[in-house]
């Protein structure tokens, strides 16, 4: 079976700043050069690590330090589809990761996901199998894991 991309204009690349999530952007900016789409990179605040760790360290101060290593991984991101000529727009959002990725997905009116499999160690890290799992079943598109 081969792939068909033909109709593809739009990729939402989530990523957390993890060598999967890496990888997985480095796919699908390659995958948008070739079929000339743009993507959306997206980085998600955890709510769920966001309430974790504040329960020792001040939410003003988790909340800043997480939306700033966002904009670090969307600015790496940015920075390789750019070298590629390929067009990007990026938002740092807070929920859920599988929901706001679904609903971004499917408001932005992307037509194919591209994650990597797992996230980040640690604290990062709670539950993101599931964040795979959770876009795999309720995105109205096609979404593509990369190991």
């Amino acid at each position: 079976m081969s792939l068909n991309f033909n109709n593809t204009k739009k990729i939402l690349i989530a990523v957390d700043g993890s060598d999967y999530s890496i990888r997985a952007a480095e796919y699908g900016i390659s995958v948008a050069k070739k079929i000339g789409a743009e993507i959306l990179v997206v980085f998600v605040v955890d709510e769920v690590v966001l309430y974790q760790i504040s329960k020792i360290i001040e939410r003003e101060t988790v909340e800043r330090e997480l939306n700033e290593d966002g904009k670090g991984y969307i600015k790496h991101v940015v920075s390789l589809a750019q070298k590629e000529n390929v067009l990007s727009s990026s938002i740092i959002t807070r929920g859920k990761p599988f929901e706001r990725i679904v609903s971004l997905a499917k408001d932005s009116h992307v037509d194919m996901i591209v994650m990597g499999t797992y996230g980040r160690r640690g604290a990062d890290r709670i539950l993101m199998g599931s964040v795979a799992q959770g876009v795999i079943e309720y995105a109205s598109c096609p979404v593509l894991v990369i190991k």
